[in-house]
């Protein structure tokens, strides 16, 4: 019966090569060579991204000298990775704004903010950037509208957005407004600059509002 038994599972075996053997072996070539790539195309974007990292490196050591400067900066913004592509330009815009050529730069700002290629952080900078660089020729509720979705206390930008917005309330009027964002801005624990805080409780403070940490003010006595 063992024996009838061993026949019969070698039996089973090889009825089960002799179907799906070849496949089995072409699936694990497959899963090989695709593993192989993956490694390659792997070390290679490493590699790639390591050159691109010494190219930006280099571009910001000879900023001062833009014919050195400006064609590689032009080529890690057309040909690099998302990040190194998003870092050239926000310095090719800063260049432009050093020139005074503040539409050109805003030119530049919008065109980042509008890749969907890039990472949502260097989208949400750039729209600061352009609005800022547009401030004087934009009204109001404009700077109101693209600023407010950043303007939350959850969000790393909260402190220039934040400002942004509340300054335009100063422009249409509305001091309660600007200063409840200036003392939010000015109690906010999180992303927010020291030096754009301190700006906010002087910036409440002239709207009447007391912006003063008290849990500070405890402490301190």
């Amino acid at each position: 019966m063992r024996e009838v038994d061993e026949e019969y599972r070698r039996d089973q075996l090889l009825g089960f090569w002799n179907k799906w053997g070849r496949i089995l072996v072409g699936a694990v070539i497959v899963g090989l060579v695709a593993f192989a790539g993956y490694l390659f195309f792997s070390h290679r974007s490493d590699t790639v991204a390591g050159q691109q990292g010494e190219q930006f490196d280099l571009a910001l050591a000879d900023a001062a000298q833009p014919t050195k400067a400006d064609p590689v900066l032009s080529k890690l913004a057309t040909d690099g990775n998302p990040g190194y592509s998003a870092m050239a330009r926000f310095n090719q815009a800063e260049a432009l704004l050093n020139k005074k050529d503040v539409k050109g730069a805003a030119a530049l700002y919008a065109a980042i903010v509008g890749d969907t290629k890039l990472p949502q952080p260097f989208r949400d900078r750039a729209l600061i950037q352009q609005t800022i660089a547009e401030y004087d020729g934009l009204q109001p509720q404009q700077i109101i509208d693209r600023m407010k979705p950043l303007a939350t206390a959850e969000s790393p930008w909260f402190g220039p957005a934040g400002e942004l917005v509340a300054t335009a309330y100063m422009q249409q009027g509305k001091r309660p407004e600007a200063g409840k964002i200036f003392a939010q801005i000015a109690q906010s624990k999180g992303y927010v600059p020291d030096t754009i805080r301190q700006r906010s409780v002087q910036m409440a403070g002239v709207l009447g509002v007391d912006a003063t940490d008290k849990t500070e003010e405890k402490k301190a006595q």
